[in-house]
């Protein structure tokens, strides 16, 4: 499944006068409010494009126009997928569930409408005085487009707790609020990572640590890193050691490609930055990382494991991709266990909003 929303007809009036449209990547190409979308943060409207460039397997892309008459008020990117409600079920019920799939193909998947970003956590577009109004026109429109594309499950995609305030309408308009896994922000404002060892964690633990790191600083050959925006000449190498982590993870959702790895550098060079550790000259282990002020987000990450554990690797990228992109950063390291593949996100917690659009069977059923 891949390609762009069916539009027909999908036009959904709201409150004031303000209209909610689904929209192609082509129309939304022309406004010049998308040019200027999410520019402050670190996901401006070039990795949502990006997004729909490179990682086309089970996603089909939309853009939900938000208009005050014939003035654009905010865009948000949605996709509509095959959510399988069974993803985070436990070993024995999953073999249970592929039995009755062998009959019955859809058995407990949901085809389902989800505002926000395919590879993290969403946001809401627009000024911040005009987000509410733009999140109650959202949630008085997305049951009738929900309908219309014939899904029967809504989600506002890992929305950091920040537009808890602007979301609470979808409350009242029959959403769920599910709090999704916890985030992590460090302060890197430290003179190096000697002093925050020193300064913020207990005695036992920063003996493990200092354990850990001796251990990796022993290594031969010498683990060495360097740091890039570009890692096409390399991706050969980098991106077997992503597909390492992600076939390890118990819960899987968007799965990277070669190419979203050689372009984001490209469309994103002010962004993006790889930590690459090698041993001589092979790559044992990277880090993708995206900046944006003083703030540094740990994003994917790839090991070999065959030396990852021995040479305690996660704790060397950690320390590195921890002191920042250069050795004067003062912001925040921001870093979450929501998958191993995907290890971090911004916010200090995100929230998915669920809501079931006639589909009596599933109300009950967390996403």
């Amino acid at each position: 499944m891949h390609g762009g929303i069916d539009r027909a007809g999908l036009d959904a009036s709201a409150f004031q006068g303000g209209t909610v449209k689904i929209a192609s990547r082509k129309e939304i190409a022309l406004l010049p409010h998308w040019q200027t979308a999410f520019a402050d943060e670190r996901k401006d409207h070039r990795f949502y494009e990006l997004l729909e460039d490179t990682l086309t397997d089970g996603f089909d892309y939309g853009y939900l126009v938000i208009r005050d008459g014939k003035k654009v008020r905010a865009v948000q990117p949605c996709f509509v997928l095959d959510q399988d409600l069974v993803a985070g079920a436990g070993r024995h019920a999953k073999k249970l569930i592929d039995r009755i799939r062998r009959l019955w193909p859809r058995f407990m998947r949901a085809r389902t409408l989800m505002v926000g970003c395919v590879a993290g956590e969403g946001h809401l577009d627009g000024d911040e005085l005009s987000r509410k109004a733009n999140a109650e026109l959202l949630a008085r429109s997305l049951r009738r487009l929900a309908r219309d594309l014939n899904t029967v499950m809504i989600v506002l995609k890992e929305f950091p707790a920040k537009y808890r305030a602007s979301l609470q309408c979808f409350r009242r308009a029959g959403f769920t609020r599910v709090p999704s896994m916890p985030m992590t922000r460090l302060g890197i404002g430290y003179k190096d990572f000697e002093d925050y060892l020193s300064r913020k964690l207990s005695p036992r633990t920063r003996a493990k640590v200092r354990r850990k790191l001796r251990s990796a600083g022993r290594a031969h050959p010498v683990i060495a890193m360097t740091l890039v925006d570009d890692v096409s000449a390399i991706v050969d190498e980098v991106y077997p050691l992503y597909l390492n982590v992600f076939e390890r993870s118990a819960l899987q959702f968007e799965k990277l490609t070669k190419e979203f790895l050689c372009e984001i550098g490209t469309r994103l060079p002010d962004k993006t930055r790889f930590f690459i550790w090698r041993q001589d000259a092979r790559i044992i282990a990277f880090a993708l990382c995206m900046v944006q002020g003083d703030d540094i987000y740990h994003e994917y990450v790839g090991f070999d494991y065959s030396v990852a554990f021995k040479l305690n690797l996660y704790y060397r990228c950690f320390t590195t991709s921890s002191n920042g992109p250069s050795p004067t950063a003062t912001g925040n390291f921001t870093a979450a266990a929501s998958t191993t593949t995907r290890s971090g996100i911004c916010g200090t917690r995100s929230i998915p909003w669920i809501c079931t659009c006639g589909t009596p069977h599933l109300r009950s059923t967390p996403c």
